[in-house]
């Protein structure tokens, strides 16, 4: 009762964030259930309609009976069907490049892809080629295995359960494993976001907004129709910040804190190469507060996830190091991405031996810092709301509790270093904006410790309602720019496309 008193409108909190967040789960479900490359669609019922027309006209010729003609059409527009399959729920090279290992390592036991792909459905461009254990060179995915693997787990669950198969259930097998391991854990985060907001904001109008912020705002929500490793991070964010504060502000000693502190910022760090800066310095907050404990619960669980990232990676490729690390200049051996490999019957080269229009790369960086902050593929231009997070980062900074200014700093000094590693330090062939993309992808993990800055800012805001109404068009711009890409957010942003219609040549 005395907490009722003391915060009266606590409960009519919770139940507006289990609002937003039961919204966010049906509009994420939703887009999940009719993912579908719909562009194939039309090609495909095309080529569907000719083959079978002149089967029909081939077996007519024949002069068989009509029962005897009606069951062999059957037979073959079954058989056609199944050959000009084109639509699929996999909606990318860079999705398939994971579910073409997954499907591998189920189904064959190996990570080697060559006999899984095909001319319509089952094929990528994010593959690598090496010598494999059989002493032969076999195509793999590029992308780091250790996910892979955790999710070829649940393939094998889904298939011996139900006898479903990628090949023949795409979209039974994709939906499913995408809602557990994409829109499930993205829900983990909006409740951490939405408890955060509590223990952070100070008006019910900044925590409110915070949580609606981080249910629309963002990119993660456009991005949980496809595999991809950029939500799973931004939730083990999400997970790691939880465990620190409860740390760093509440001076918790628990083991588990710590351990959890340890699992899911090395988790965060194999899923996405620059958050080994978020994991190094969350590493040294939590020695820095309490050694004994962090060497006893972070270092070990840390060092578990670590490890099996390593091992996965050599079980995949026999290499301790990434694909990415094989790209020599002077062995060809070693330069995995230069390759050629047949294909329906034809010899192909690796896309990366001339990648085209965007994946070329940014020739200046200057061009390419102005475009990753405010032009077509901008932090503040598609996501105006951002800005609130630095204003909110610099109000702690400034008039915050002791704890409150080291979140900050530690918050600003690696969004710092991840955005000079990105545009400061990437050669010409990295600075492609995420590739074809409807955001900077590569930044996404950080939206958890972003919203969490936020929270000072919207307080602010909420004094005026002249700040409230900026707020509001900040928030509604994000939205937007969330909302764009409404089947597939592997395509450019919408301020991309509009500068094109504006006689913009673009990357094409």
């Amino acid at each position: 009762m005395s907490e009722v008193v003391a915060d009266p409108t606590r409960r009519l909190r919770l139940g507006v964030y289990a609002l937003l967040i039961a919204l966010a789960a049906g509009n994420m479900s939703g887009r999940l259930l009719a993912v579908n490359a719909v562009n194939r669609q039309e090609l495909e019922t095309s080529r569907i309609s000719q083959r079978v027309a002149a089967a029909e006209k081939e077996f007519r010729a024949e002069g068989i009976s009509e029962d005897k003609l009606q069951a062999k059409l059957l037979a073959a527009k079954q058989l056609i069907e199944r050959e000009e399959r084109r639509q699929r729920p996999f909606l990318s090279g860079n999705d398939r490049s994971r579910w073409l290992a997954i499907r591998a390592l189920v189904e064959s036991g190996s990570f080697e892809i060559d006999a899984f792909m095909d001319s319509n459905v089952w094929n990528t461009i994010d593959m690598v080629k090496h010598r494999g254990r059989d002493g032969q060179m076999h195509l793999y995915s590029s992308k780091p295995p250790l996910l892979i693997v955790l999710l070829a787990g649940e393939y094998w669950a889904i298939n011996k359960t139900t006898g479903w198969t990628l090949a023949d259930n795409p979209y039974e097998v994709g939906r499913l494993m995408l809602f557990t391991v994409q829109v499930l854990p993205t829900l983990l985060m909006l409740a951490i976001i939405a408890s955060l907001a509590e223990r952070f904001g100070r008006t019910d109008w900044g925590r409110i907004f915070v949580v609606a912020a981080a249910a629309f705002g963002t990119m993660l929500t456009a991005f949980v129709v496809v595999l991809n490793n950029h939500t799973i991070a931004a939730a083990s964010t999400a997970v790691a910040t939880y465990a620190l504060v409860q740390i760093w502000f509440d001076d918790s000693r628990r083991w588990r804190w710590f351990a959890l502190a340890g699992l899911a910022g090395a988790f965060t760090a194999a899923n996405e190469l620059p958050a080994l800066a978020f994991f190094a310095l969350l590493a040294a907050a939590l020695l820095w507060k309490n050694w004994r404990q962090t060497l006893a619960g972070f270092a070990p669980c840390a060092l578990i996830v670590l490890a099996a990232a390593f091992g996965t990676n050599y079980w995949a490729h026999g290499s301790w190091q990434p694909p990415y690390a094989h790209r020599s200049a002077t062995d060809p051996e070693d330069n995995w991405y230069h390759y050629s490999y047949t294909l329906g019957g034809k010899e192909r080269q690796s896309y990366w031996l001339d990648p085209q229009g965007i994946d070329k790369g940014e020739p200046s960086r200057l061009d390419y810092a102005f475009h990753c902050f405010v032009g077509h593929h901008g932090i503040f231009s598609l996501t105006p709301m951002w800005l609130m997070s630095v204003w909110g980062a610099w109000r702690w900074l400034r008039g915050g509790t002791t704890s409150e200014r080291q979140l900050a700093a530690g918050i600003a000094l690696l969004t710092v270093t991840v955005l000079t590693f990105y545009i400061g330090l990437r050669p010409q062939i990295d600075r492609n904006y995420g590739g074809m993309t409807s955001g900077l992808r590569w930044l996404f993990w950080l939206a958890p410790l972003w919203l969490v800055v936020m929270l000072p800012a919207a307080d602010r805001a909420a004094r005026s309602r002249q700040g409230m109404a900026v707020a509001l068009v900040m928030l509604s711009f994000s939205v937007l720019s969330a909302s764009y890409p409404t089947w597939n957010p592997w395509t450019q942003p919408w301020i991309y496309n509009w500068l094109q219609s504006c006689g913009w040549r673009g990357f094409g």
